[in-house]
């Protein structure tokens, strides 16, 4: 019989959070140990890793650093044998190169879908391999409301964050048998480092914000509670599914009021 009063604890379970370093991966990671797990902070970035562990630390949680690059299988053999034991992944490195497609490189095209589609399919077929061993875990992948709605200059990388839904959706199918469940979170428009050139432009901040129903752009900090949830318990039943947490923007039209 389930424990409501532990569904969301992670205690005792060990996450593995690349893209630590900052934004929605750092809130990930403070989310998840504020919750009793204890996470492995990983990023390119060695010591903005380092500093979140500390963070973590400070806090009274849970955390060690390590350099991991999730495009390299070398970086990512590594992480894997200093920790041959990981209940959950949470993935969420991605770049973007914002440019209309007719003028779109083929090595513009490359570095967008080597970070966002390759490197997370390596982290998480490395991982899914020990959890299939291990008979449970919970993979995390980042979406984004431009796996379904685009505007220009965001193809290719709306074209990755698709593509992230359907290996979710078909590493979920390979697992299920193994107790492994693997699911997404697509956001909105957060305020990350990715997003601060936008910030810069008040109009064009604005128009964002006025497009959801909420009115206003999420904090990353704001991502932590749909990764816990989907680390925890709480989403035993949850595999395959895309979780969206982007403010309505998906669910409303956005571009009139209606006198009503």
């Amino acid at each position: 019989m389930q424990n409501f009063q532990n569904l969301f604890r992670l205690d005792g379970k060990i996450a593995l959070v690349a893209g630590a370093a900052s934004g929605i991966g750092r809130a990930a990671a403070r989310g998840l140990a504020a919750s009793g797990a204890t996470v492995v902070c990983a990023d390119i970035n060695d010591q903005g890793a380092a500093s979140v562990a500390g963070e973590i630390k400070k806090e009274n949680g849970k955390a060690e650093s390590m350099r991991l690059d999730i495009t390299d299988a070398t970086s990512i053999a590594t992480a894997i044998a200093s920790h041959p034991r990981i209940d959950i992944l949470v993935s969420t490195p991605a770049v973007n190169v914002r440019k209309p497609l007719l003028i779109y490189s083929a090595e513009e095209f490359d570095k967008v879908t080597r970070l966002n589609l390759k490197g997370t399919f390596l982290i998480a077929q490395a991982v899914a391999r020990a959890m299939s061993e291990q008979k449970n875990g919970s993979i995390i992948f980042f979406s984004s409301i431009r796996s379904i709605t685009v505007e220009p200059g965001q193809g290719v990388y709306a074209a990755t964050k698709a593509g992230l839904v359907q290996l979710a959706r078909t590493f979920a199918a390979e697992l299920g048998a193994s107790g492994v469940r693997v699911n997404c979170i697509a956001p909105g428009i957060v305020e990350t480092p990715l997003t601060e050139p936008i910030k810069s432009r008040p109009e064009w901040y604005s128009a964002y914000a006025n497009k959801n129903a909420l009115g206003r752009w999420a904090s990353s900090d704001e991502m932590a509670g749909p990764v816990v949830f989907l680390a925890s318990q709480a989403s035993s039943y949850v595999t395959g599914a895309v979780l969206f947490v982007d403010g309505g923007w998906t669910a409303i039209d956005g571009r009139f009021q209606p006198p009503i």
